[in-house]
């Protein structure tokens, strides 16, 4: 038997190997080296009896665009876990092109880059858009632009995770129907429906169409909603804005405790949770469900941010909400004022009671994963 046809044999046995694997409905990442494989196209599910474990590692800045080897490094030191994936904000206003060089660095640890696709012109929240405005998205004024961070997506290669409409349901984001025709049914549209969230619904399909379009198949899509409704009007309720099953691969939820010293209402993860699980469930009889940002302020005299974390986390581990893949903390500090003691933070690495329950619920736990599973996509949806 000449060589040649012995190399072959063991190509093709491998080959088998991985075709087998992907039946199976799986593919682990190894933590390098794993962007050369063409095969590899979006991450799936999690394993039997795991959970992902994500992260927006930010530092002591609301610009959490800003995140970096050293801040993730710090976290992971402290939790012990990689990162399935890695959460990040693109913001338009800081540049329109694909980021590049975050999502590489991201690659590299092993995870997944996760973009925040914020098409804004400033950080400023709780004010109305003039040039990112869900008119003009819709109107295609940013196809081009659309189209070639799209081209740079699936020249990237490898999984990418990514959401439009940032917690959509709450007030402080420009594309909230608060800023876009609230209640209204005449202003734009079916006369049937109201006008902002249709216009968001319109605008969040007309992205993902146009992304679609170049082939950009290693992308997976998320729609992402804060646990209440703010405000508390029939026009904003979550359920208004879901784009429909076509356009949305996973389902995800921001849930937090206090988010400063100052902040005198509390909940737990759990009791904030509770409330949103039957109506996340319902949007979708199959979609995954992820909390994709949570967190609670240290040195606040009603909670105790130590044990919020270590309630949520158990939780969240045991798998009590059968729907849930995934999580990532809110792992960021920030300033509300000119005191210092009004300053917020959530990063693990400034608490070490925060730290030792995350190396105990997170890095020690087998079943929280902090690897990939990648699943073949055969064709766009």
């Amino acid at each position: 038997m000449s060589i040649s046809f012995i190399a072959r044999a063991k190509k093709f046995s491998v080959y088998m190997l991985v075709v087998l694997v992907a039946a199976a409905g799986l593919l682990v990442l190894p933590s390098s080296g794993w962007s050369g494989s063409r095969k590899m196209k979006i991450i799936g599910k999690p394993p039997p009896g795991k959970i992902y474990h994500g992260i927006s590692p930010g530092g002591r800045s609301m610009e959490d665009e800003e995140i970096d080897r050293p801040s993730f490094k710090s976290y992971r030191q402290r939790a012990r876990k990689k990162a399935a994936w890695i959460y990040f904000s693109h913001n338009w206003y800081n540049g329109r092109k694909f980021p590049t060089k975050t999502a590489r660095w991201i690659r590299e640890t092993g995870g997944v880059p996760f973009i925040r696709l914020m098409l804004r012109s400033s950080e400023e929240q709780g004010v109305r858009e003039n040039k990112y405005t869900l008119g003009r998205i819709i109107r295609g004024k940013f196809d081009k632009n659309l189209r070639a961070w799209s081209r740079s997506a699936k020249k990237f290669g490898t999984p990418v995770i990514v959401e439009y409409g940032t917690e959509v349901n709450g007030s402080w984001f420009s594309w909230n129907a608060y800023w876009n025709g609230r209640g209204r049914r005449t202003g734009y549209g079916d006369p049937t429906l109201r006008d902002g969230p249709e216009k968001f619904r319109d605008a969040y399909k007309h992205i993902v169409d146009v992304i679609r379009s170049t082939g950009a198949s290693n992308i997976i899509w998320v729609f992402h909603v804060n646990n209440e409704d703010i405000p508390n009007k029939s026009w904003n309720r979550l359920e208004q804005y879901y784009p429909g099953d076509q356009w949305v691969d996973w389902i995800g939820v921001s849930v937090y405790g206090p988010a400063t010293p100052m902040d005198r209402d509390y909940e737990s993860f759990r009791h904030g949770f509770n409330r949103v699980y039957p109506r996340l469930i319902a949007l979708s009889s199959d979609k995954p469900i992820a909390v994709l940002e949570f967190g609670v302020a240290d040195n606040n005299p009603i909670v105790n941010q130590a044990s919020w974390a270590n309630k949520a986390l158990r939780d969240l581990t045991k798998f009590r909400w059968s729907r849930v893949i995934g999580f990532s903390w809110w792992n960021e500090a920030w300033e509300n004022d000119n005191n210092p003691a009004h300053d917020t933070t959530m990063r693990v690495q400034d608490n070490p009671n925060l730290a030792r329950i995350f190396k105990r619920r997170i890095g020690r736990k087998k079943r929280v994963s902090g690897r990939p599973a990648l699943v073949f996509r055969d064709k766009s949806p």
